[in-house]
Parts: structure tokens; sequence; C-alpha cells
């Protein structure tokens, strides 16, 4: 790997393109060539795992809502499928629509390092493009890898978290990259490209600050959408602001560390096999990432505990980014409201350990159902449940080792005679180094399990079957991977919402 530094620089540096971290991200994207083995078979893990999760989130509002407007923009020739639909719309629409339908169960995949992301955001785009385009499936898939290595890599160097800035400003870089690396666009096409992605989708993190609204679900969609109108616009020989994370007036200088920012980038060499996609993890249960383990660990407890009923207090000892963003930490009430939204429900570590604690297991739609969160002995033990920084676990949660990377916590349990419970797990089951770790026959059981009564039997055979022999699909091909529903149900659905402008 390449150390690459990247700071402010004044205008009359006149900086050159080619030391600037956009042009260097856009140099490993249009340099990603053959295929890394695992890496490839990694990459149709998470097309499965995409497809699982779109397909279970059709008939919520939100989804249904990016679908109304995304089929409202038909026109596009030949044009990209939307999940649910046999409608083809322009590219960036359909990645709208099937973005929200992949992110809005909180349930596909993630990487943590300085700062947050979900790396499986980057697919919808990409499929939406490749379909667009006539490319083949291993087109997709060197897209896929390439997208993932520039996304790994600038959320291992750069963190937005600490300035408040929303996450989906690197999955919009990633996203113009792995475009970049499907159509074999010339560098400086995809350099422009970055450069406008990264400055349309800077946000700030209220969207997932308080009263969690929809917009958690849509923000990688309009990421994924802004970038495929980047590179629309970059292949049109359009340029973009520059330096945009060097600049006096740039990124990093006003969203980020200020004037003295200094961050190291890690790219790989020339030639070098493009593994990040490696390094990124699987979710089990359909929740924040960090309360993966957590979930793991309260079904641990349930062995130990006896009667909830004697529960005194919780307390999660766990890491920084814990505490602070789904903990107690987080100093926000409607972490332990009863009538909180989803969104909100599945950033609030002290509810989801107190309904695994009670349920043992974790449903997508079940835990999250009001009169599940209204139970009153749930909302009793929920608001016995508190957060606290461990250093220990935050440096645990930053262990440049992704093998001894841990983002659970340790929970202690004092019970009402002053008796008390202790346990801890480091990773979810799920994580690469947990004791299940996610494989193919995984992905496609929680495909099956998520499918079920929707996809029929037949149809789940032919998607995966697709879907496995992803390398070798040509163009027309790609239409496989988009499982086969009911349209006439999603209709229906459909049929009820308020209408809109289109």
């Amino acid at each position: 790997m390449i150390e690459h530094h990247v700071r402010v620089h004044p205008s009359a540096d006149r900086l050159p393109r080619e030391d600037q971290l956009a042009w260097k991200l856009a140099a490993v994207a249009t340099g990603t060539e053959e295929l890394d083995a695992d890496s490839a078979g990694m990459a149709v893990n998470r097309v499965i795992d995409n497809a699982s999760v779109a397909v279970a989130s059709l008939l919520r509002r939100p989804v249904a809502v990016a679908r109304a407007q995304a089929t409202a923009h038909p026109g596009a020739s030949p044009g990209a499928s939307v999940f649910g639909t046999r409608t083809r719309v322009s590219p960036e629409w359909a990645a709208w629509a099937n973005g929200t339908a992949v992110r809005e169960l909180d349930f596909h995949d993630t990487y943590l390092a300085a700062d947050y992301s979900h790396p499986g955001d980057n697919v919808p785009p990409l499929l939406a493009v490749a379909q667009h385009t006539g490319r083949t499936g291993a087109d997709l898939l060197r897209a896929a890898v390439a997208a993932y290595e520039i996304h790994v890599a600038l959320v291992k160097g750069i963190c937005l978290h600490a300035h408040r800035i929303d996450h989906v400003a690197h999955l919009s870089a990633a996203t113009a990259c792995g475009l970049g690396a499907l159509l074999r666009l010339p560098t400086e096409t995809v350099y422009q490209a970055v450069q406008q992605a990264v400055h349309t989708t800077t946000a700030t993190r209220q969207s997932r600050k308080g009263e969690i609204s929809s917009w958690k679900a849509y923000a990688p969609a309009f990421a994924g959408k802004a970038a495929i109108e980047a590179v629309d616009r970059a292949m049109r020989g359009e340029s973009s602001p520059s330096p945009i994370y060097e600049g006096e007036d740039g990124f990093l200088a006003w969203m980020l560390d200020g004037p003295d920012a200094d961050y190291t980038v890690l790219l790989p060499e020339p030639g070098e096999p493009r593994r990040a996609i490696l390094d990124t993890y699987a979710k089990e249960h359909s929740a924040e990432y960090q309360a993966q383990a957590i979930i793991d660990l309260a079904r641990r407890l349930r062995e130990k505990t006896g009667p909830l009923q004697r529960v005194r207090s919780i307390v999660l000892h766990t890491s920084h980014h814990t505490h602070h963003v789904i903990g107690s930490g987080a100093n926000d009430p409607q972490k332990y409201d009863p009538t909180a939204s989803r969104e909100t429900l599945d950033h609030s570590v002290p509810y989801i350990f107190a309904v695994a604690l009670e349920d043992g297991t974790w449903h997508h739609t079940r835990s999250y159902a009001p009169e599940r969160a209204q139970r009153p002995e749930t909302v009793e033990l929920w608001r016995k449940i508190s957060t606290v920084e461990d250093p220990e676990w935050t440096r645990r949660y930053h262990d440049p080792d992704p093998q001894r990377r841990a983002f659970g916590g340790r929970a202690v349990l004092t019970l009402d005679d002053g008796s008390v419970i202790e346990d801890e797990l480091a990773v979810a089951d799920a994580h690469p180094a947990g004791a299940r770790p996610f494989d193919r026959p995984a992905y496609a059981a929680k495909f099956r399990t998520l499918t079920e009564g929707i996809v029929t039997p037949g149809d789940q055979d032919r998607f995966l079957g697709t879907a496995e022999h992803l390398a070798e699909l040509r163009a027309p091909d790609l239409d496989g991977l988009f499982p086969a529903v009911d349209p006439h149900t999603v209709a229906a659905y459909d049929a009820r919402l308020p209408k809109g402008l289109f």
C-alpha cells in the first residue's frame, strides 16, 4: 500500500492534479483490472445480500415513495430495472429507488474504522448503470471491487463523524470511482466526477440524530444518484470544483479539521490486488452494526439472568462510537421513547439490548413493531439500560489489526439482591473473526428467509443461480439479479400513497 498524505493547500500552490486525492482515487479505480478471486466472490455475496434486504423492504413506505418517484421518470432506453416492478427507468432514478430499498432495513454490509460506512450502498448505482450501458457481470464485479477499495480507504483515513458530517460523502466518491471502473473511463473523467460527487453530497449528521427520519434510507440513494449524474456530466467534458479535498475553501478546510488538516489515506499500488472488500462485514441482524455483537451478547446472557423483573440496572461498557452514536451518550431522549420511529429504534442500543434479552432473537420487522416497542415490561427494562465509554473498548474499536478490532462491549447486570452478572463479546457471531462467519450458504439462507412469501422458491433458485455465476453473465442476463415478485401486490400498496408532483 502507498501512504498518501492529504492536507490543505492555499490556492497559490496550484497543487498539480496528480498530487490531489481525488486524482489518486480515480487512478486506483481506473487501474482496477484482473480481480482477486476472493474479492470477486465476496462481491457476489454482497449482490445477493443487497437483493435480500431490498425485496424484504418493498412494502415499506420510504421504499414505495422512492419507487413511485423513480417510475414517474421513464423514457431512458434501455434503462435500468426497479426492484418490485417490471419498469425500466433512467439509471440515476433506478439507483434512487433501489438504493433506498437496500438501505431501508439497515440490514446490509458495514465497515467501521475512522468513520462509518455501508459499502453495499455502492452496488445499486453500479448495477443500474451496468444494465443501462450493456455491461457484463465481470464488468459489474470489477466496478464493485473498485468502489469498495476506495470506500474502505476513505473510511480508514478520514473521519467525518467527528465534525458531524454524514458518511455518504465518502460513499459518493467511491461510487463515482466504481462507475469509472465499470465504464473504463479515463482517469481525468473520473477525477472530475469524484469532485462533483463529494461537493454535492456533503451534509450534516442531523439525518442520524434525535428523531431520525426516513431520510436515513434515502441519503445513500441520493449519493448514488448524484454520482451517476456527476459521471454523466464529466463524460460530457465538464469540470468540477478543484481541488475538492485540499483546496483552501474545500472539504478538509471547512467541513473537517480546518486549514491545518492532515490525513493519511492508504491506497493500493499499481497492480496490487484490490482486497478491501474482504475487510467489510455482513449483518445477521437488522440494526446498526455496533449493535450486532450486543444482540448476540444479549442472546447469550439470557441463560444467566433468570427472571428479568429482578434486573435493577444494566450498564453496557463500550466504545466511544457506540456510546455516543447509539447509546445513552448521544443524549437523545428519543432513544428511550416507545413511540420513536423504527429509524430511531435501530439506533438505540438500550432498546435493542432489552428486546434481544427478552426475546432471545431479532427480527427485521417484529422487533420494531409499535406494539413490541410499547410493551410495558420492555419499556421498564429498557429504561434501566445505559452505556458508558470504556477507553479499552475504544482502543479495540480502532485497533489497526482487523483481526483484533472489536465492536462489541461488556454488559454488567445488577440484580435486585445486589448480585452482578457480567459477560462480554468483542465481535458479532457473523463477523469474519466471529463464532459463525458469514459464508455463501449463510448469504443464500438470509436471502431465502427475507424473501419467503414474496419470491417463490423456484424464483429464489433462479436468482441465486444467476448471482453465483455473475462473472460469466452477458449484459442481458443482469436482469436476473432482480428477483421476480408479484407486481400487483407492490402496485396495490403503491396506489395507497399520497401523490407528489409527477
